[in-house]
């Protein structure tokens, strides 16, 4: 069976969209068929019309984790393909969070759009003690519905692993197997004079991705969190990240708001059960 993939970019983040009914059984295999295909892709979801009054589509990724970024990808493709009249906000069953989530979108070109996503609240905001070869510390842990974050700034004792990859490979699947988290990012947060820069790693064990992401939405949202709550006010960030500035407002106990861009780059079509 031929499906349709898209893929999209939300800055520098490439996803692939699955339209068709896939089982989610064979999810896992069919988005590590098109990554193979596509190497700059770094994650794939499947897409399809809503069945629920109010919601334009429904929204998987292949690991069930939650991903803002798909999550305005999704958005976009649902306005390009037609399923939704262009009016805000959008609103999108995600998997990984029991409600569906609000997108805004302003079209910027024939393809492209700027993207404001109301993030799904945190479940907690807290510190964990953690030890990895050797080397003991205390990160902040942001938990959010299908995925969690931990944030690690240049004061930590892992903060070195920014350069040594493999360790922090090595490292963030110990820390999600500690947690038993259905995802987890390690968030390498400084400062370069006024300019806050953000370095993501990424694990999702239901897939089986690990990924020095270009940009988080999830830990874009996960370090304002943070950073409201420990300030006790409210945080509006611009985040660095290696493809591009994600915009992060989070109001402590209330509301987390992403915005960043995405373009439509191209359609492709995949023959489901050939993963090779």
């Amino acid at each position: 069976m031929e499906l349709r993939y898209s893929i999209l970019d939300p800055t520098g983040n490439i996803t692939a969209l699955v339209e068709g009914e896939v089982p989610v059984r064979e999810q896992p295999a069919t988005a590590a068929g098109i990554m193979r295909r596509c190497p700059e892709v770094e994650q794939v979801g499947f897409l399809r019309p809503a069945s629920e009054a109010g919601v334009a589509a429904e929204l998987r990724m292949a690991g069930g984790e939650f991903c803002g970024n798909a999550s305005m990808c999704a958005a976009a493709l649902c306005l390009l393909n037609g399923w939704q009249e262009e009016k805000t906000p959008l609103r999108l069953s995600v998997s990984g969070t029991n409600q569906p989530v609000a997108v805004r979108l302003k079209r910027e070109g024939e393809k492209s759009f700027r993207a404001e996503l109301r993030m799904p609240p945190a479940l907690g905001a807290e510190k964990r003690g953690f030890t990895f070869e050797g080397v003991s510390g205390v990160l902040p842990l942001v938990r959010l519905e299908g995925i969690s974050h931990l944030i690690v700034e240049p004061a930590s004792p892992f903060f070195s692993l920014l350069e040594n990859r493999e360790a922090a490979e090595r490292a963030v699947r110990s820390f999600c197997d500690k947690l038993g988290a259905e995802g987890l990012g390690l968030l390498f947060l400084d400062r370069d004079g006024s300019e806050r820069r953000m370095t993501p790693l990424v694990y999702i064990p239901g897939s089986g991705t690990m990924f020095w992401e270009n940009s988080c939405a999830s830990g874009s949202a996960a370090a304002g969190i943070w950073i409201a709550a420990r300030n006790g006010a409210p945080a509006d960030l611009a985040l660095r990240e290696p493809g591009g500035v994600l915009h992060v407002r989070s109001i402590p106990g209330g509301e987390t708001w992403l915005c960043g861009g995405v373009q439509f780059l191209g359609e492709h079509t995949f023959t489901w059960g050939s993963t090779g």
